[in-house]
This record gives C-alpha cells, sequence and structure tokens, in this order.
C-alpha cells in the first residue's frame, strides 16, 4: 500500500515526535534527584536548582523558536528536523557525564538553543498537507508528542531504579538519535530554497491578513498551556490531601496525571477530523468553554478518583485546542512566512509551560489550591471571549477591505 508524501511524512514525523516526547520526558520527572546525585542536598536549593534547570530549556526555546522557523522558511523544513534531532541527541548524551549542577545547567541552556524537532514536525506537516485534511493529520501528530510523554516517564522510572540515573540520559540520547535517522532517510520534501531576505518581526505583521486573528491564536496558546502547566506541579500535592494516609501516593498521583494525556490520544484524530468539517474555530471555542468549566468542579472533589475522572474529560477536548491552532495559522499563513508564524506560536507555547510551572505553585502556597483552578477556568473563558471578537473583527476588516477594491 503506498501513501501519498504528505501522508508517509506525517508518519515519520509521529514517530520522531513520539520518540523525542519519551526521551524527553524520561528526563524532566527526575531532575530534584539527579541534582541531589550532583552535591546538592538542602531540600530548598534542590527546589531552586530544579526550577532553574527546568525553566531555563523552555526560555531559551522561546527565545529562538521564530528564529528556526525563519530559516525553515528560508532552507526547507527537513534540515531543521535534522538539526534539532542530532543536536538535542548531543547535548543529552553530554548530561549523562555531568559533574556538578552548573554543568547541567548550561546543557540544559544549550539544549534550548537546539532544541525543536515537534514544532519543526507540526511545521512540515501543516505545509504539506492538503487544506482539507490539516486538522486531522495536526491532531494525529500531537498523539506522537502525548504517547510519547506519557510512556517516558514509565520508562525512565525504570532505567533510574535500575540502572543509575546516568542511563536515562543515555537512553533519550539514543531515542532522540532515532528521530534524526528517521528523518534523515525517510523525510521527504520537495522544497525551493529562495535567496530572498526574511522579513523581520515587523515586516511579518504588515504582510499577514488580519493581525488580531494571530495574536488571538498566539495568546491562546500560551493560556492553554499556561492553565494546563499551572496544575501539573501540585497534581500531587492534591492528591496527598484528598487521600492522605494513602501508601500508594506516586502512583494514585501518576495514574491521575496520566488520565488527560491518555484521553488525548484517544480524541485527537478524532476532533481533528471533526475540525476538518466544520472548520477548527469551532472546535477551538467549544474546547475551551468545555475546558473552562471541567476546572471549576476539580477544585470541589472528595476523592483522587473523581479528580482523575474530571481530568479524563479534560483531557479529551484539550486534544483539539493545539491541532486546531495549528490549523488556522497554517490557513491564515502567506506561505513565505509560514515556518516564522509557528515559530511564533510555538514560543507562546514555551513561555506558557515555563509560567505555568511558575505560577501555579506560587498560586496555591498564597491562596490556597481551590484558587488555582478558579483563576485557570476565567483565563479560558476570557480567551474563548477574545477569540470570539477577533474572528468578528477579521471578518469586518476583510469585507471593508474588499468594499474599498
Amino acid at each position: 500500500m503506498s501513501f501519498p508524501l504528505w501522508k508517509r511524512n506525517l508518519y515519520v514525523c509521529w514517530f520522531g515526535a513520539f520518540a523525542t516526547a519519551a526521551g524527553m520526558s524520561q528526563i524532566v520527572p527526575f531532575l530534584p534527584l539527579f541534582i541531589e546525585q550532583l552535591g546538592v542536598h538542602n531540600t530548598s536549593d534542590i527546589e531552586r536548582w530544579a526550577g532553574l534547570i527546568f525553566g531555563a530549556t523552555f526560555l531559551v526555546s522561546a527565545i529562538v523558536s521564530p528564529i528556526w522557523g525563519s530559516l525553515a522558511d528560508k532552507y526547507g523544513r527537513k534540515p531543521m528536523l535534522i538539526r534539532a534531532g542530532l543536536g538535542m541527541s548531543l547535548v543529552v548524551l553530554s548530561m549523562a557525564f555531568v559533574q556538578n549542577v552548573y554543568e547541567l545547567f548550561a546543557l540544559r541552556l544549550i539544549m534550548g538553543l537546539v532544541s525543536g524537532f515537534i514544532p519543526a514536525s507540526i511545521i512540515l506537516v501543516a505545509t504539506q498537507t492538503p487544506r482539507s485534511h490539516s486538522g486531522w493529520a495536526l491532531g494525529m501528530l500531537s498523539t506522537g508528542g502525548i504517547g510519547g510523554s506519557l510512556v517516558g516517564p514509565l520508562i525512565g522510572g525504570f532505567l533510574s531504579q535500575f540502572m543509575g540515573m546516568r542511563m536515562v540520559f543515555i537512553d533519550t540520547s539514543i531515542l532522540l538519535f532515532c528521530a534524526f535517522l528517521a528523518s534523515l532517510f525517510f523525510i521527504k520534501e520537495k522544497f525551493v530554497r529562495t535567496e530572498k531576505k526574511m522579513p523581520s518581526f515587523r515586516e511579518v505583521w504588515k504582510i499577514v491578513p488580519s493581525p488580531g486573528m494571530f495574536v488571538a491564536m498566539f495568546i491562546t496558546t500560551f493560556m492553554v498551556q499556561l492553565a494546563n502547566m499551572s496544575i501539573e506541579p501540585i497534581i500531587t500535592v492534591y492528591v496527598k490531601i484528598l487521600m492522605p494516609s494513602s501508601r500508594n501516593l506516586e502512583m494514585i498521583s501518576g495514574i491521575v496525571v496520566s488520565a488527560a494525556g491518555l484521553a488525548s490520544v484517544i480524541s485527537a484524530p478524532l476532533l481533528g477530523k471533526l475540525s476538518d468539517r466544520i472548520g477548527p474555530r469551532r472546535v477551538l471555542l467549544s474546547a475551551l468553554i468545555f475546558i473552562g468549566f471541567i476546572f471549576i468542579p476539580q477544585a470541589f472533589v472528595s476523592s483522587p478518583w473523581q479528580l482523575m475522572g474530571l481530568r479524563f474529560l479534560m483531557g479529551l477536548a484539550i486534544a483539539g485546542i493545539l491541532p486546531s491552532i495549528n490549523t488556522i495559522v497554517k490557513k491564515m499563513a502567506p506561505p513565505a512566512i509560514t515556518g516564522q508564524l509557528f515559530g511564533y506560536n510555538q514560543s507562546a507555547q514555551f513561555l506558557g509551560t515555563l509560567g505555568g510551572a511558575l505560577l501555579g505553585g506560587h498560586m496555591a502556597a498564597q491562596f490556597g489550591m481551590k484558587y488555582v483552578f478558579f483563576s485557570t477556568s476565567a483565563l479560558l473563558f476570557l480567551n474563548a471571549g477574545w477569540v470570539v471578537v477577533s474572528a468578528h473583527l477579521a471578518k469586518k476588516g476583510k469585507r471593508v477591505e474588499a468594499r474599498f477594491r
């Protein structure tokens, strides 16, 4: 059975996204343990270094993502996949041999500089897929990253317990190298290199149609990631409050955390197909409103299993958000700057990840756990309203523009 080029590349990118997410999610949960092995023993110092080392990669990635997106527009999407896969593999391999926390921090900074395999995959799939299938393709691609992030912590936990933390970095490096090899040998791209100078940030916003709609999409990406990550760091603490005498806190917390990811794997392709049929904006708005409502009862649950059920429902809807945003960006973006615009969107996602991880813990400590859910819900409702207003203004702008042609 022969696949069209775009579908074959989609499956290769899916494998690469799965391998990348599985590898990277092996590392993050066990960073505090590795920091302790490197000679930091005070609990507050471990937490401080864990925050710095975790955030360093995302902060640098947010800065450089538009640059890599611009280079993808100029030199092609495949070179960006190869660069990210090989670069990340070498940097993670180097982490296995660090001798102190300063070396680890420096390598995490470099990691942010060279990373970007999954964002490059999104750009490749978005630009190659026919418009009629873009929602399904981007939804399918997202299941690779989500699936990898579910499997990764299990592999990482097993390796760290029986073979040591340094083996986790070596295994992650191997997975990233597999993503590099898959991109090098199996991705096919018909790309005509341009010698034109790439537009600056200011010039980009003169080229794009409906800049307000693009800004709305980028902020929605930021807000959704902020909402998701504001809860992730405190789930274990919340489960402990709900079940203080449990001896299986880690296992129950893992199940609660994984519930949303499992639901997203199930629903992402289905919501992608739905967005192809009824339009990505409708799916996006419905998902934002649904998740906004689902966050509220999470503040009133009396058992971890109720929380798990609500997070499963939330995961069903979350799966439709980022693919819908990517589909909207793809359909509205001029071909010459598609990669650059996706780069801005990825920057918003990285900043949301960083901001959410910091915000959730501080808000829970300052005001209480319930207010994290309430504030997140309110932000999602406001975001949904802004998307509606932005879409209305974009349509109104097009009508005015057509009247003067």
